[in-house]
């Protein structure tokens, strides 16, 4: 798969476009590259408020090509007072944004919140580096992965980079009692043209076993409010975030198949431990 230009029905491409399920039927009428207004369109029709932290409803607007230097007009500020997510046009990379923004709301809506209140304290104190925790804001909003599963010895396994026993000697625990959902747009980018590779920063959530007997929308209104505490109250820097290869997800390749797949430590690469 070498994707550059428009498909409508890109999700049925890849299980990793899982969390877009929902909105399959409204893509897929697009003919052609959706514009603001068709994005606008299609937040109508999400079941949920799309906001910003200040309260504000979000809105996807053309990107300017002219710089405009107030604090007001930055990317992020623009978002957190007054709803505007400057927005490429024909542009992968943009359009999974703002699907992101409408499956994830309070996390996005969190992560825009972090940045405002970063970029006020440094241009307060006249701070030109960025901190760990924008740093790591930024990781997870363009490559985070959402790791679900009740059972805890298999996240431990994730956490301790034992690739090959948790995804091929547990194969069947995992597709049983583990779910990975994409969060980051890049990394949904990546995976249009998937390569070996792949990786995503993960953040963790235990659930019990019925939680995934749950519809797919329930179980995304659910992730989101975990993630938005989480991302307020827990992250602080890229050492909170794990790294998970995900293309290791029994199905998510089909090379994974077969077990020398996971011979690959270029990818599948092992921990290393620090004193």
């Amino acid at each position: 798969m070498n994707l550059t230009h428009w498909h409508p029905h890109f999700i049925d491409l890849s299980p990793v476009f899982e969390p877009f399920k929902p909105m399959a039927g409204a893509i897929g009428t697009f003919n052609d590259w959706p514009t603001c207004q068709d994005l606008h369109n299609l937040k109508l029709r999400v079941a949920h408020d799309v906001l910003t932290c200040s309260g504000v409803p979000v809105r996807f607007v053309a990107q300017e090509n002219a710089a405009n230097d107030a604090f007001e007009q930055w990317y992020e500020p623009r978002i957190y007072l007054s709803g505007e997510v400057a927005t490429r046009p024909e542009n992968w990379h943009d359009f999974f944004n703002a699907l992101v923004w409408m499956t994830f709301p309070h996390a996005k809506a969190t992560l825009n919140q972090i940045h405002y209140h970063a970029l006020i304290h440094a241009a307060q104190r006249n701070i030109a580096k960025r901190g760990p925790l924008r740093d790591a804001s930024t990781l997870f909003d363009e490559s985070g992965v959402i790791v679900l599963s009740s059972q805890m010895a298999l996240m431990e396994l994730l956490r301790q980079h034992a690739w090959k026993e948790v995804f091929w000697k547990y194969r069947k625990a995992v597709l049983s009692s583990m779910r990975f959902m994409v969060f980051g747009h890049a990394l949904y980018e990546k995976a249009l043209n998937p390569y070996v590779g792949m990786t995503g920063k993960g953040i963790f959530f235990q659930v019990d076993e019925a939680f995934f007997r749950k519809r797919l929308v329930e179980q995304l209104h659910a992730v989101d409010q975990w993630l938005a505490d989480f991302l307020l109250q827990k992250l602080a820097s890229n050492a909170d975030l794990s790294p998970i290869p995900i293309l290791g997800y029994p199905g998510w390749s089909d090379d994974n198949a077969a077990v020398d797949y996971y011979d690959n430590t270029q990818y599948f690469r092992p921990l290393v431990r620090t004193k």
